[in-house]
């Protein structure tokens, strides 16, 4: 069963216990892969799904950090909900120190010295770590061991 698949049966349940915070997340994830596919003209493999739920789960961080700046906790909160929604579909996370492995290993054969080598470096790190790995971490952690 693929992960669109996953997404839909969930929608299903959703409507079925009435949880509209599920079905508001779901649906937006749905309508995003929808329009993918149309800008495609394909179905999606499950690996760009990931990039969609990734996406739209980037969005409610950025949100949620948008709302507490501005005061507005329980819109955050709101936000907070639909994002542990969507965090079901991802693959499990990496640990900070699988992170750090995989950077290490990805700048040695990167070859990468300075910060001039960054943009190799995180090329081929979200490209590899696409889903498992938040971007922010990533590189911030790039940063810190090229400038060292």
């Amino acid at each position: 069963m693929s992960l669109h698949d996953d997404i839909t049966s969930a929608l299903r349940e959703a409507m079925r216990a009435k949880d509209k915070v599920k079905l508001t997340s779901l649906r937006l994830v749905l309508t995003g892969i929808k329009n993918k596919e149309k800008d495609l003209r394909r179905s999606l493999k499950d690996e760009e799904v990931t990039a969609v739920v990734s996406s739209q789960i980037k969005q409610r961080r950025e949100a949620i950090e948008q709302y507490r700046m501005a005061g507005r906790d329980e819109l955050a909160a709101a936000e907070e909900k639909e994002l542990q929604v969507l965090q079901n579909f991802m693959p499990e996370q990496l640990s900070e120190e699988q992170m750090e492995l995989a950077v290490d290993q990805i700048i040695s054969e990167v070859g990468a010295v300075s910060m001039k080598d960054m943009g190799k470096v995180m090329k081929v790190a979200m490209a590899r770590l696409a889903g498992r790995a938040d971007g922010r971490t990533l590189n911030t952690m790039v940063k810190a061991k090229l400038a060292s």
